[in-house]
């Protein structure tokens, strides 16, 4: 079976393991004469997936009782409007850090409902960098604030969470579940799953009862509103996805959790980083103290070569190079599941490439 080398930024690559055991259960799932997907979502086999995937969930993440998990739809799209519907109003502000594409989005939606403060953006700089601590302008008393933690498109990710006057509000869909997590800091986590945790379709959001007494008073739309999800399932849930999900999570817990992935992941990117570092052929986009373990981001000293490096790079079996369209350049998008062995044939033919046009 041919298996390419996979760097798509989302859907992304899955662990081969989990496409192969539900390979095998999806026309006769564990001898009940039908595939998951064809089972009602209120019966006891899906029952006992989302329950076991929100131990999984709490289990890898450390997360105690205070915590609930829902699996919800519309990604993280719909989080930027969900979260801002549930706790601003007229009389509320939020903090936001604007470090990308996506957190510009999140602050929009943000502004139709209550009070924005942006505390730092990266706009200016095309969000080549991430802010230094003492570069937070944060408001006086903000309900929350916002992060991204990695921004798929330009390539950055916190090294760690910023201090903040408020619990953070987290869009991690493109870097969760890739390292330990500080959840003291945080009131409200949300992911796509489609990056590290499984096939698009689903969301992950991570929310603090606590967190909750913070809810605005007034009316929210029932759909919208977290208490609806929280606890029961308000309608058909995405049941494929989720199924994908808790298979995910069950070999994130054998490989050995949040710190093997941490050092796993560290490793691919300092292979890749070094190759880039190694002359001026290739440069990276971001500052070197703003990198992302999930996205590298890079160009070719000259730029027109970089369609001949996409094109000669996918006759190698290495797929899905492009940058964001909105950016252009070359992205290796390298999550949990990317193997090491995808990197080094990476970094072979960026040395082949550069040592045939250098």
């Amino acid at each position: 079976m041919k298996r390419v080398h996979n760097f798509s930024a989302g859907p992304a690559v899955l662990p081969l393991s989990v496409l192969e055991k539900a390979q095998e259960e999806f026309s006769n799932y564990r001898n009940k004469g039908a595939s998951i997907i064809e089972m009602s979502h209120r019966g006891p086999e899906y029952t006992e997936i989302h329950t076991q995937a929100e131990m999984r969930l709490k289990q890898i993440t450390g997360a105690d009782d205070d915590w609930e998990v829902l699996f919800l739809q519309g990604g993280a799209s719909m989080q930027f409007l969900q979260v801002a519907v549930n706790f601003l109003n007229e009389e509320r502000t939020a903090d936001y850090i604007d470090t990308g594409s996506w957190s510009s989005k999140a602050i929009k939606e943000a502004k139709m409902f209550g009070g924005v403060n942006v505390a730092f953006s990266g706009k200016e700089e095309q969000y080549t960098r991430l802010p230094d601590q003492i570069e937070l302008a944060y408001s006086d008393a903000p309900e929350y604030v916002h992060i991204t933690s990695n921004n798929t498109i330009f390539g950055t990710q916190f090294a760690k969470e910023p201090d903040a006057p408020a619990p953070l509000v987290c869009d991690a869909s493109s870097d969760f579940l890739s390292r330990p997590l500080d959840l003291a800091k945080y009131g409200l986590i949300y992911a796509g799953a489609q990056k590290n945790l499984g096939p698009s379709g689903v969301t992950v959001v991570m929310v603090r009862k606590s967190f909750m007494e913070r809810q605005r008073v007034e009316p929210i739309p029932t759909i919208l509103n977290y208490k609806t999800h929280i606890g029961k399932l308000f309608h058909t849930p995405p049941v494929f996805a989720v199924y994908m999900v808790n298979y995910v999570l069950e070999w994130i817990l054998e490989k050995g959790g949040l710190d093997y992935f941490q050092a796993f992941n560290a490793d691919k990117a300092t292979l890749l980083y070094e190759e880039l570092d190694r002359d001026d052929f290739y440069r990276g986009t971001v500052e070197k103290g703003s990198r992302s373990a999930m996205n590298v981001t890079f160009r070719i000293h000259d730029e027109e070569l970089e369609s001949t490096f996409l094109k000669e790079a996918a006759q190698q079996d290495l797929v899905a190079l492009k940058g964001h369209r909105s950016v252009g350049g070359i992205r290796a998008s390298i999550y949990n599941a990317c193997p090491r062995e995808s990197v080094e044939a990476l970094v072979s033919f960026m040395k082949d490439f550069r040592a045939a046009r250098g």
